[in-house]
C-alpha cells in the first residue's frame, strides 16, 4: 500500500506481538529493548523475543512457555486502544462483501471510531482506490490514525481523515456522483441520506450500520421515501465457534451474536423510478420521542470518559510509533542489502 509492507522475517523492536501463555490467555505487547512482560507466571523479557522468527515458542522466568505470533487483522482490531467501540471482524468482512468494496474504489466511511473498519477498507481499496474517514470528534479520529498507523507501519497514501459533519463536509470533498461505496456507522443516518445520494455514482452502494431495530425501520423507511434508492436490504451476522477435539465435537458455550444491523440499498439512475414492490401494510410512522427510546444511551450503552479517552489515545501513539520504528529498520537492512 504505497510502501506500506506488513512486517515479515525475524521479531524487530516496535513490532506489535500476540502471545499465547500457558492456559490460552492472549497478552499483546509492543516489543521494546528493554520491554518485560509481567504476569502471576512470572517475566517474560522482549529481547527474548527480538531477533525470533514468527511462530516462535519462548520461555519465561519460571519456565512457563509462550507462543508468539504477529496478530492477524482480526486479533488486532480485537486488541488495538479503543477510543469508541469497533466494529467486529465478523461485520467488517461481512460489509466488505455486502458494499462490494473493490480494488480501486473511492468510498467514504462516516464514523471513524477507533479505526477497525478502516482498516478493513484500505485493505481492500488496494494502491489505486480511495477511502475518506469523517469523524466529529477529533479525540477519536486521533486514535484512529495511530491504530492504521501501528498496523500498517505507515499512514497511508490512500486515506484521508476529516474531522468534521458530514452532511457539511460531503459535498465541499466531492463533486455529485463520484463515490462508489459510502459506509455509515452513525446514530441518525437518515439525516445525511440526501448528501450521500448527491454524492453516489448510479449504481453505488449505500451501507448502513445500525445498532438498534427501531433506528433500523426509519432509516429504511426514509431510503423508500427518498425514490432515490432501490429497496433497502437488511441483515444481521452472528458467529458461533466449535469444540473440536477427537470425537469431542460441539457448539462453544459461547457466542458473538447480535452487534448490530446492516442496511445497504444502490443507488438509482437520475429519473429512474424502481418497480413497486407489493407489501402488506404496516405502521412505518416514528417521531422524535420513538428513536429517543432506543438510543444506545437508553439501553444502557456505556460513553467512554474523557480521562480513559485520553490513556487509549496515548497508547494507540506509543504503539504507532513503534510501528514506525520497526518500519525503519526494516528499510535499514533492506537498504544494506
Amino acid at each position: 500500500m504505497n510502501g506500506a509492507v506488513r512486517p515479515s522475517g525475524p521479531f524487530r523492536e516496535g513490532d506489535r506481538v500476540q502471545l499465547t501463555g500457558p492456559k490460552g490467555r492472549l497478552h499483546t505487547i509492543t516489543l521494546r529493548s528493554d520491554g518485560e512482560l509481567h504476569t502471576h507466571h512470572g517475566v517474560l523479557k522482549h529481547t527474548d523475543l527480538i531477533g525470533s522468527p514468527d511462530g516462535s515458542v519462548v520461555t519465561n522466568s519460571s519456565g512457563h512457555e509462550y507462543l508468539a505470533l504477529r496478530p492477524l487483522l482480526r486479533d488486532f482490531a480485537m486488541s488495538m486502544p479503543r477510543g469508541a467501540a469497533i466494529i467486529y471482524p465478523k461485520d467488517s468482512a461481512q460489509i466488505v462483501m455486502q458494499a462490494d468494496i473493490f480494488p480501486g474504489a473511492t468510498v467514504v466511511e462516516a464514523g471513524v471510531g477507533s479505526g477497525a473498519l478502516s482498516l478493513a477498507l484500505l485493505r481492500a481499496i488496494g494502491d489505486d482506490g480511495k477511502l475518506t474517514s469523517f469523524e466529529r470528534r477529533e479525540d477519536f479520529a486521533e486514535v484512529a490514525r495511530a491504530n492504521v498507523e501501528t498496523f500498517f507501519g505507515t499512514d497511508p497514501d490512500t486515506w484521508e481523515v476529516v474531522v468534521g459533519d458530514l452532511a457539511e463536509e460531503l459535498p465541499r470533498q466531492y463533486e455529485p456522483g463520484t463515490v462508489d461505496r459510502v459506509v455509515l456507522d452513525m446514530l441518525a443516518p437518515w439525516e445525511c441520506m440526501d448528501v450521500v445520494a448527491d454524492a453516489l455514482t448510479p449504481g453505488g452502494v449505500v451501507l448502513c450500520y445500525i445498532a438498534t431495530a427501531t433506528q433500523l425501520s426509519r432509516v429504511a423507511e426514509y431510503i423508500r421515501a427518498t425514490g432515490l434508492f432501490t429497496d433497502p436490504d437488511a441483515s444481521e451476522t452472528m458467529v458461533r465457534g466449535w469444540h473440536v477435539e477427537g470425537l469431542a465435537v460441539r457448539p462453544d458455550h459461547r457466542m458473538v451474536a447480535h452487534t448490530g444491523f446492516l442496511l445497504t440499498a444502490r443507488r438509482l439512475a437520475p429519473g429512474a423510478i424502481p418497480p413497486e414492490v407489493r407489501r402488506r401494510a404496516s405502521k412505518s410512522s416514528y417521531g422524535d420521542e420513538d428513536v429517543e427510546l432506543w438510543t444506545p444511551g437508553a439501553v444502557g450503552d456505556r460513553e467512554i470518559t474523557d480521562k480513559n479517552l485520553r490513556k487509549r489515545v496515548r497508547e494507540a501513539q506509543k504503539a504507532a510509533a513503534g510501528a514506525r520504528t520497526a518500519a525503519a529498520s526494516r528499510e535499514g537492512d533492506s537498504t544494506n542489502e
